[in-house]
Order: structure tokens, then C-alpha cells, then sequence
């Protein structure tokens, strides 16, 4: 198994990538927006993305974008292929992503929004907080982006404000990014939303 940042001769994946993260939306039924292979392969390309591969064959990918001029970072599209669950490999993925998005974008802050619980986990690890919406970026852009997910009608209610996804962040300029925070509280913070929003759309 190697993971690698990705390059041109990684544009080959970006069928199955696709394919792998729109299975996933289906099984989870929430928080997982399509992307087209047309979008990967411009990731790919451009080495903003990290793929895990065991030999030729899939394993693995997450990619990176920068948003309001620089100033935030996203994590998105963290991937497993189903044939590799269960190993840590997701956790290797997502501390290399992070790692090279420090590395790409010193300065800015890091952000993801999930309705994980191992992705929420994952972000805790390397030193991301939970907050509200109105703390990540407001580039129009990386929002339309949530309109292919089943919950896009709830962040458009809230008027962009909340939705069943969590938003962290990880602040370079913040000297205490490694407190961790216990997955129970990510699980009751998800129970809340769920009852409070799904609730609504079921009236």
C-alpha cells in the first residue's frame, strides 16, 4: 500500500473515485456531496489531492481546494474504497492531506464539514474544534458545491447558518489546536441535529 500526493498519471482513478464517494452517499443516505470526474481530475492534476493505491488498484483518496484567496483550506472528499475499510487507512490519508495543505497554504486555516462521526474524529486527532458555519469561508463557491447533497434544502432554510454537517477548523494561529474532543460528543451533537432538522422535513 502507498499514499502518495497525486499527480497527471493519477487521472485514471478519477471514474471510480467518483464512483466510490457516490456509493458512499447512498449507503450513509447524508453528507456526502457528488463530485464529477471532471472536478477530481482537475485535483489530480494539479497535485491537490492525496491517493492511497495497493499496487494499481484503488484504495483510497482526499483532496484539497483553497478558498477566499488563500485564507481557508478545505479537506473534502475523504475516501475509502469498501475493500479497505477497517484498516486506519482513512486516518493515514486524512494526516497527509493535512499535512500537505499545511505545507501547500502555511498561513491558512484548515477546514472540514462532515457528518462522520470517524471523519469528526479524525479532525479532533490532528487538532481541528467544532464551530459554527459563520466561522469557515463565505466563497459562494465551496457552498454550491453542497447542492448535490439530500440536506442542501436544510442549509438553504437555515440560511446557511447550520446544517446536519458539522464545520471544523484547524487555526495555525491558535496555540492549543491539540485538545481533543471525545466522540461522544460528536455522537450527541449529531442526535441533536438530526431531531432538530429531520423532524422538520418529515412535517
Amino acid at each position: 500500500m502507498k499514499i502518495v500526493i497525486a499527480d497527471k498519471s493519477h487521472t485514471v482513478y478519477a471514474d471510480i473515485i467518483c464512483q466510490t464517494i457516490d456509493e458512499a452517499a447512498q449507503v450513509r443516505g447524508t453528507g456526502i456531496a457528488k463530485r464529477k470526474p471532471e472536478y477530481i481530475i482537475t485535483k489530480l492534476e494539479n497535485s491537490n489531492a492525496v491517493i492511497a493505491l495497493d499496487g494499481d488498484k484503488f484504495a483510497g483518496f482526499c483532496y484539497i481546494e483553497a478558498w477566499s484567496h488563500g485564507k481557508f483550506v478545505a479537506n473534502s472528499g475523504l475516501i475509502v474504497h469498501p475493500d479497505y475499510r477497517g484498516i486506519g487507512l482513512a486516518k493515514k490519508i486524512k494526516a497527509i492531506v493535512f499535512k500537505h495543505s499545511r505545507t501547500k497554504f502555511p498561513n491558512a486555516k484548515v477546514f472540514s464539514i462532515t457528518t462522520g462521526l470517524a471523519v469528526m474524529k479524525l479532525n479532533s486527532d490532528l487538532g481541528y474544534k467544532p464551530v459554527t458555519f459563520s466561522e469557515l469561508t463565505n466563497d459562494q463557491s465551496f457552498w454550491k458545491g453542497c447542492q448535490t447533497c439530500k440536506n442542501y434544502d436544510v442549509l438553504q432554510r437555515t440560511k446557511q447558518q447550520m446544517c446536519l454537517c458539522t464545520g471544523m477548523l484547524y487555526d495555525p494561529s491558535t496555540t492549543n489546536n491539540k485538545i481533543k474532543i471525545k466522540e461522544k460528543v460528536f455522537q450527541r451533537l449529531k442526535r441533536i441535529k438530526e431531531s432538530i432538522y429531520l423532524k422538520k422535513d418529515k412535517k
